[in-house]
């Protein structure tokens, strides 16, 4: 009878969350629901966190003084209270204490009052931002510990499978002293193994292992209004049980919340299934041929920014021959419907123009491969829609993938926004605290450094073009790696990183590349990515770079001024160049940073051509010095591209609340 009932309740949790989620707030509904959330969570601002934070440093001694079994019997009481949602402040602030203690003895880490402070503001549900180097690891795994304890679930959301291993092995001790069974679930985990994992306290994962692993079970319950309905249906169908892989969603913290909320929110996860061998395919590629005759500007228009390609009067005139041409020699009779025939011209154009490889996606096996254009990843499950893929496989000539059925698809943050507790944390969450508060109701907390930053700024160095930019930038790699400093190069592109290791190369400089393409050697490269002296590393790399791993400087590093970061290019978001240059000057330590830009770059070419070529039109001299006219130029562009970005991710949100409103079972 027990068993029944647990597979019932499992059945009510996962069927629980596909309630409908409340429409996202616009226009003075939206500034009534953030003063709302700020009221609601004033409690818990940054002074408050601290203030309670030294409260549970005062408790230091009182744990540190007790045997194992008193621990023991302490941590026990603790987590009966909370699982009886009988917690008080002080049982809260007596838990952290006690959880701090266990963490101490297994790891030799004693969370400072700055990450108390931060693990109290993921336990009341804030996103809270630490800079880089801060300990958000440890931080973390004293506020899951807690939120165990109180939603018996947590699913731990990482940026890779690396990491999510990496945290529920290391912190594994720490959280079975504490009652609590944690695992990970990786790509390499097989479906049947799956589900022990996900009846474990604390989960740890990538969003799109564990959104993927949901959807399934929902493709599995079909319509079923009811658990017992679904139980029905399973022996209807044939099988013996109807058990969720995902047993609910209960409590969600986010690491790197700002790139998995915000950037990487708006991404549909699909599951889909070939339906048949793709009879298109040729038609694709006599597209991409027909793209290839017709001329940037007499015959189309490119809109970088909205990746969209516009036919003028010549080019539609050219392709209406070019149909009739393609048709007598026998052709795809597509090209018949002149109409449909543009549109497959266009997409073709879409893709050579505005999908670039070594940018937007990389050819491995075969195969176009995407490129995450936020961290500089792989991401070889998921394709382009509307024939975009088909169009750029057929660019590449590569072979033509079938057509897929949609079985499920699901944006992240409408998954997000199903767990009835959200918190997470960043380096830098205060760049999206508009968004944080609007999209997800949760409040943006910046959590104060253990001690001051130490890193140094140097100015922005404006180039008129590429090849000088280039030139110059390694150069000063070259003259930073003499003076025996360890120097992290941050590129957008894979082709960036690669161009510039050529240039590196030809300096007779040692370096270390760390792009998509050698994702495995991430950890051992950024392991090395601090030693000094007259070796000292280089390291050229992606957005990917360490992300969720600390580079430390070794102490010739240090001696020397510490590691220097330089950034190739500005990205389209603030909070990406913050994120990079935030690897240097962690805990305190020297070390400095500087941005190279040139009027060429994609970020201006794209949001304020106009403005760039007028201003490159009146440079005369290779490098603009310390313009403030180009440093407003590129400010102006970022803002442009936040912007469209926000854009883009409001109109994902109406499709979502659509869906929710339309479709509330799928």
């Amino acid at each position: 009878m027990s068993q029944v009932l647990t597979r019932y309740s499992v059945l009510y949790e996962s069927m629980r969350s596909r309630r409908v989620k409340a429409e996202v707030p616009r226009g003075l509904d939206m500034a009534a629901s953030r003063l709302g959330t700020a009221i609601k969570h004033r409690r818990h601002a940054i002074g408050a966190l601290l203030r309670e934070a030294e409260r549970v440093d005062g408790l230091r001694m009182e744990f540190r003084s007790m045997s194992e079994g008193a621990l023991d019997e302490a941590l026990r009481d603790l987590r009966e209270r909370f699982a009886r949602r009988r917690q008080s402040e002080e049982d809260v602030r007596r838990a952290l204490a006690g959880v701090r203690e266990v963490a101490r003895r297994y790891t030799g880490e004693e969370a400072y009052v700055v990450q108390l402070a931060g693990a109290l503001g993921l336990y009341h549900g804030r996103i809270i931002e630490m800079l880089t180097g801060e300990g958000k690891t440890l931080t973390g795994s004293l506020a899951a510990t807690l939120l165990a304890w109180r939603h018996r679930r947590v699913h731990v959301f990482t940026v890779n499978d690396y990491l999510a291993q990496r945290d529920a092995d290391s912190r594994g001790p720490i959280f079975r002293r504490c009652g609590i069974d944690a695992g990970a679930i990786t790509q390499d985990i097989q479906p049947h193994d799956r589900m022990p994992i996900y009846a474990r306290a604390i989960v740890y994962g990538t969003p799109k292992q564990i959104v993927a692993d949901w959807l399934r079970d929902q493709i599995r319950l079909g319509r079923a209004a009811s658990p017992w309905a679904a139980r029905r249906q399973a022996s209807h169908a044939g099988a013996a049980e109807m058990s969720p892989m995902v047993p609910g969603l209960r409590a969600a913290m986010v690491d790197e919340a700002d790139a998995v909320l915000i950037d990487e929110g708006v991404v549909p996860l699909i599951i889909a299934r070939s339906r048949r061998e793709d009879d298109m395919a040729k038609t694709y590629r006599e597209a991409a041929a027909l793209a290839g005759k017709l001329d940037e500007g007499p015959d189309y228009a490119v809109q970088h920014t909205q990746r969209r390609v516009e036919l003028k009067r010549r080019g539609e005139e050219r392709l209406r021959q070019l149909f009739e041409d393609l048709v007598a020699r026998g052709g795809s009779p597509i090209w018949r419907a002149a109409v449909r025939g543009e549109e497959l011209v266009r997409q073709a154009l879409v893709a050579r123009a505005c999908y670039l490889h070594g940018q937007q996606y990389q050819i491995v096996d075969g195969k176009v491969v995407i490129v995450d254009e936020y961290t500089g990843r792989f991401l070889p499950d998921r394709s382009w829609e509307h024939g975009l893929h088909q169009a750029v496989e057929a660019k590449e000539g590569l072979e033509v993938t079938a057509d897929r059925e949609t079985l499920a698809r699901m944006s992240f943050q409408r998954f997000y926004r199903s767990y009835p507790f959200l918190c997470g944390m960043t380096g830098t969450a205060a760049d999206a605290t508009g968004e944080m508060q609007s999209v997800y109701s949760r409040p943006v907390t910046v959590i104060p450094t253990n001690r001051p930053i130490a890193r140094v700024q140097w100015p922005l160095r404006v180039f008129r073009g590429a090849r000088d930019k280039w030139a110059a930038i390694a150069a000063s790699i070259e003259e930073v790696h003499r003076a025996g400093r360890p120097v992290l190069v941050g590129t957008r592109s894979i082709a960036a990183s690669e161009l510039l290791s050529r240039l590196l190369t030809m300096r007779g400089l040692s370096h270390q590349v760390l792009n998509a393409n050698f994702d495995k050697d991430e950890a051992e490269v950024i392991s090395k990515a601090g030693v000094g002296g007259l070796n000292a590393a280089i390291t050229v790399a992606t957005n990917m770079a360490g992300r969720g791993t600390d580079i430390k400087p070794d102490a010739q590093a240090l001696a020397a001024g510490g590691l220097h970061v330089l950034l190739t290019e500005m990205h389209g978001a603030k909070r990406v160049d913050r994120q990079f240059i935030g690897r240097a000057g962690r805990q305190g330590d020297p070390g400095s940073a500087q941005i190279f830009v040139s009027l060429e770059d994609e970020l201006v070419q794209r949001f304020t051509p106009l403005l760039a070529r007028v201003l490159r039109e009146r440079s005369r001299e290779p490098e603009l010095g310390s313009n403030e006219l180009a440093g407003r130029l590129f400010r102006l562009a970022q803002s442009r591209s936040e912007a469209k970005d926000r854009r883009n991710r409001a109109a994902v949100l109406r499709q979502d609340d659509w869906i929710d409103k339309n479709l509330p079972g799928g």
